[in-house]
């Protein structure tokens, strides 16, 4: 299932990989190629909070950094599922993100964040957005919202840079 994500993620590399190549590489080179450009912008590093998600490159406002992918689910089956990965789409479907071939997953948590999820027209997809410039080494983060973080982060006490410079 990794390289089928990466692999779907990504297969406009790929295409341009075997136009420019005089054979069709096998998946495992795929694979690579794709992980490869995926991780050339942003990067999983250690952070204040656990993993987190850095900027390797600069992001300007309005930048496309990247998408919350995985599979997509009912909600009633989110619900039974549980876990720290869903990402609501609506009312009746949202994105089980577990796997570590989602990215996105690893941007925590900010009461301040330098990015944002957005919705697509259509309900089916998130992308994450710069709301403000993103500079190389920062870490990527965004709000998850007055639900998870009244239910996990605040029990748990909030690990945000806002957070723990008022300690």
């Amino acid at each position: 299932m990794y390289a089928l994500l990466l692999a779907t993620a990504r297969t406009d590399l790929i295409d341009t990989f075997y136009q420019s190549s005089l054979h069709k590489p096998d998946l495992s080179v795929q694979i690579i190629l794709v992980y490869s450009e995926l991780m050339k912008d942003i990067l999983v590093k250690r952070s204040s909070a656990g993993l987190g998600l850095f900027a390797n490159k600069l992001f300007k406002k309005g930048d496309e950094i990247t998408e919350y992918i995985g599979e997509t689910i009912t909600t009633d089956e989110g619900n039974r599922r549980g876990g720290k990965y869903l990402f609501e789409l609506n009312g009746n479907w949202m994105i089980d993100g577990k796997d570590r071939s989602n990215i996105a997953r690893y941007a925590n948590h900010s009461c301040r964040p330098n990015a944002s999820p957005v919705l697509s027209d259509d309900e089916t997809q998130v992308k994450i957005f710069a709301k403000k410039t993103i500079t190389v080494g920062e870490e990527i983060t965004i709000n998850y919202g007055p639900e998870y973080f009244n239910m996990v982060i605040q029990p748990a006490g909030c690990l945000c840079e806002k957070c723990t410079a008022k300690k």
